[in-house]
């Protein structure tokens, strides 16, 4: 066995001999040869073979597998020439659905590498930064609450750290890990020396030196499980349920066709290709094109204002999206804490209080923040009579940051945090007048103090001290503490923030708040931004609800207080239950588990990696503007593909039917299965370019789900007007006009092509042709294909596809019944758009 397999058994020179490595950790030389020696750390699949699946996902329909088996079976069976083409079509159509995902694919690898999560390791012996992927065994990490674990690590040194496994081992709560040396047995939940891949550092500091990076880490091994797709988005299940629907049409439609071919004694292969084609043509192959492109537009879109998209389904997700939730500092505020005093018990200023969460602020190690900071700027003290000998960093659990001082002979361990939890360790108190008394006679205007402050917009901090007699203290230490005094904190709300809501509101989306703040302080933003009359629950009262009534009661709740950080998590999913589509915004370690379960999770560049890595969407700056934008773009996304849907499943399924029927009646095929392919392949030209066509202002005014009753309903009103005039157009070419059977299929395809290219600029709005423009780039490619469509008989690419120049009066007799077609179409859907919003 590989000695690194069980390294935490291991002391540390042993896995420093062997790693070759030190405690200054590599070279940049050594760590290069190491990359190309052991890979990218990485569990995705490379460049080159994704892009061999992509295009062989184009051809991965049974359907179209089943065609192309048969199409190779008849160049050896009968017509080679018929079948080559029925291949050359279906290679072309894979083909252009492939550079149409290849492009957005590649446009979406540059919007991430703007948002990479790093590592800080050493080189040389000096700190330094670099993407995850470049992490190689060897490394030395530094690791701070809110990293994620590059790789899987054995502890050289830790203070207090404790580490989130939940992804990895299933356990809910933080887990302690320190240094040392393990029997080669210790199963994997209680390796308290090892860290992981895929988790991610809840509290503490520590020192790690990597063992295994990439597919030979514990995640690595069960990477088979982790390329599972994430759960589905509300887009992707719409999806699902549009493909099951046109599986079922499209089946029995084969089916039928097929059985009543072969009962016409036509045959047999003839009539397979034939019912094959005609699956292919009801199919709208360039689906996952149309989706893939209209994503990575919106991306590029939202790029440009500095937001990057990680997972493409999260744009269409936002114009789905009814409820954000968002937290309060630095998105409904302006995030620049300010300390508005420091005031003791009585509310007076106090200067022992400020001198005490200076200390305590200024000498901290651990997890960054802003009050620390805003501590650190409101006044500044000659601290150098402390000497700061030990330290508890602050978790979120504790809610609390401790700091052992030693002054002369005296020493002191300086506590501040969320006043609660201050107040929980707390058994003295110190008066206004210098005295210290017992806290339990206090305790009633100790919190009545910081409600007035909470009233007044101002987070209430507690600052508390203990002297004591070693040189080194630990959290069960923090005790018997005596209560000095209050930090009143201040951020005050973000200018434009009402209106920013007030328009949100406007587009159909619901914004609630939930915060870790006091009820207090949380209603009184929520009144400075212009929410009218907060409904409200803390999460003392949260935690008493059953998930059924928690269901009930999240509908009617604006702002969430008080909140435990295991409790945003609860809040997202009971939202969803609701039958919600909710979006999420966080930057914290606390944040992560909201960010998974939201439908849209939103983070921002500067948060920490885990909440970063858990976001579906990061901001380059934390701005809600940007968020609306992003919901329109989402609406206009959502609105695109579904014009797409409602073209080819109207078009496709009128087409379908009328060749279904008439086939039953006339002695020859109405069109040969290339020509079907063919009819397929240029109607979806024009719609390749729906992502750029514009969108009514009525489809981006409020929120969009699928809705496939409506689908359904659009498809049959549609695609049955199509079918009245595919029959119009059969009755004038066999009854009036007389047409041979080339002559009726020409006609039929020019007339089947131009008309459902055409009815793309009629259906793609709710209003008229001539009142909502399509892009230039939708308009011009139609006329295009129309262009083509008329002049291809007249090419010597007509008989190898079997068409023939048609006479003048066929064409005149075409145009007619294609312009009586529009009209009808442009009436039909106002009176269908009525009787929907009726």
């Amino acid at each position: 066995m590989n000695p690194q397999s069980t390294f935490w058994s291991l002391s540390g020179n042993q896995v420093f001999q062997q790693t070759h490595s030190t405690i200054s950790g590599l070279s940049r030389q050594e760590a290069q040869q190491r990359l190309s020696k052991y890979g990218a750390n990485s569990l995705k699949q490379t460049h080159k073979s994704s892009t061999w699946v992509l295009l062989l996902n184009q051809f991965k329909s049974p359907i179209i597998l089943i065609l192309i088996v048969a199409a190779v079976l008849s160049i050896f069976l009968q017509d080679a020439a018929d079948a080559i083409i029925i291949l050359t079509i279906v290679l072309i159509s894979g083909l252009l659905g492939f550079w149409q995902e290849r492009g957005a694919s590649n446009a979406v690898e540059k919007l991430l590498a703007l948002v990479q999560v790093k590592a800080t390791v050493l080189r040389d012996g000096q700190a330094q930064e670099i993407p995850n992927e470049e992490v190689v065994p060897g490394d030395i990490v530094l690791l701070s609450a809110g990293k994620n674990i590059p790789g899987d690590c054995l502890v050289l040194e830790s203070k207090d750290l404790s580490v989130g496994e939940a992804a990895l081992t299933g356990e809910t709560y933080p887990v302690d890990k320190l240094s040392g040396v393990l029997p080669a047995e210790t199963g994997l939940s209680q390796r308290t020396n090892s860290l992981y891949m895929g988790t991610n550092v809840i509290s503490g500091t520590a020192k790690a030196i990597v063992v295994h990076t990439g597919k030979e880490t514990e995640f690595g091994k069960v990477s088979e499980r982790l390329k599972l797709r994430p759960d589905e988005t509300e887009f992707e299940r719409g999806l699902s349920k549009f493909g099951y629907f046109l599986m079922e049409v499209t089946l029995i439609l084969v089916v039928l066709i097929f059985v009543a071919n072969v009962y016409l004694k036509r045959p047999v292969l003839e009539s397979f290709l034939f019912s094959l084609a005609l699956a292919v043509g009801l199919t709208p192959q360039l689906l996952p094109a149309i989706v893939s492109v209209n994503l990575a537009r919106g991306a590029k879109k939202m790029a440009a204002k500095q937001v990057i998209v990680k997972r493409l389904p999260a744009i269409e997700n936002f114009g789905s999206m009814n409820v954000f939730c968002t937290d309060k500092t630095g998105t409904l505020t302006e995030g620049a804490v300010k300390i508005h005093a420091a005031v003791d018990v009585e509310g007076q200023d106090s200067d022992r209080v400020i001198l005490y969460a200076y200390l305590n602020a200024a000498s901290e190690s651990g997890y960054v923040n802003p009050i620390d900071s805003a501590i650190r700027e409101y006044k500044t003290f000659d601290i150098s009579g402390y000497q700061k000998l030990d330290e508890v960093p602050y978790d979120f659990n504790r809610k609390r940051l401790s700091i052992l001082f030693k002054q002369e002979s005296k020493h002191l361990i300086i506590t501040k945090g969320a006043l609660k939890n201050i107040l929980e360790v707390c058994s003295t108190v110190d008066t206004a007048e210098g005295k210290t008394i017992d806290i339990a006679d206090q305790r009633q205007e100790l919190h009545q103090q910081a409600d007035d402050l909470g009233s007044k917009g101002f987070r209430a901090l507690g600052v508390a001290y203990r002297d004591f007699n070693q040189d080194s203290f630990s959290k069960d230490d923090e005790t018997n503490m005596t209560f000095l005094g209050y930090l009143a904190l201040f951020d005050p709300p973000k200018a434009g923030i009402a209106d920013t809501l007030k328009e949100l509101q406007q587009l159909g989306v619901t914004p609630k708040m939930i915060t870790g703040d006091s009820k207090a302080v949380a209603i009184s933003i929520i009144q400075q931004v212009g929410l009218p009359e907060p409904k409200t629950l803390t999460g003392s009262e949260l935690e008493k609800l059953s998930d059924e009534a928690l269901m009930h009661r999240v509908q009617q709740t604006t702002v969430f207080a008080e909140v435990e950080p295991n409790q945003k998590e609860r809040i997202i999913i009971a939202l969803k239950k609701a039958g919600n589509v909710v979006g999420y915004l966080g930057d914290g370690i606390n944040d992560a588990s909201a960010l998974h379960a939201a439908d849209v999770g939103i983070s921002v560049e500067s948060a920490v990696d885990v909440a970063k890595e858990a976001a579906d969407i990061v901001l380059m700056e934390k701005d809600l503007n940007v968020l609306v934008e992003g919901v329109k773009e989402g609406r206009v996304t959502f609105a695109n593909t579904l014009k797409y849907v409602f073209m080819a499943t109207s078009a496709n399924f009128g087409n379908m039917f009328s060749m279904a029927g008439i086939s039953l009646v006339l002695p020859f095929l109405p069109l040969l299965p290339s020509q079907i392919l063919l009819t397929n392949l240029l109607t979806d030209f024009p719609e390749l370019t729906i992502a750029t066509d514009r969108v009514d202002k009525e489809q981006v005014s409020r929120p969009h789900c699928w809705d496939m009753r409506f689908i359904r309903s659009f498809m049959l009103v549609f695609g049955l007007l199509s079918s009245v005039f595919d029959y119009l157009t059969f009755g004038a070419l066999l009854l009036l006009l007389h047409a041979d059977p080339a002559q009726f299929r020409t006609g039929w395809f020019m007339e089947s092509v131009i008309s459902a290219s055409m009815i793309v600029l009629s259906i793609r709005t709710h209003k008229s042709i001539v009142g909502s423009k399509p892009s230039p780039y939708l308009f011009w490619t139609t006329i295009t294909i129309v262009v083509v469509t008329l002049f291809l008989p007249y090419t010597p690419l007509a008989g190898l596809l079997g068409f023939q120049a048609l006479p003048t009066e066929f064409l005149l007799v075409l145009a007619a019944i294609v312009g009586l077609y529009l009209f009808c179409a442009e009436n039909v859907k106002r009176v269908f758009y009525e009787h929907i919003r009726s």
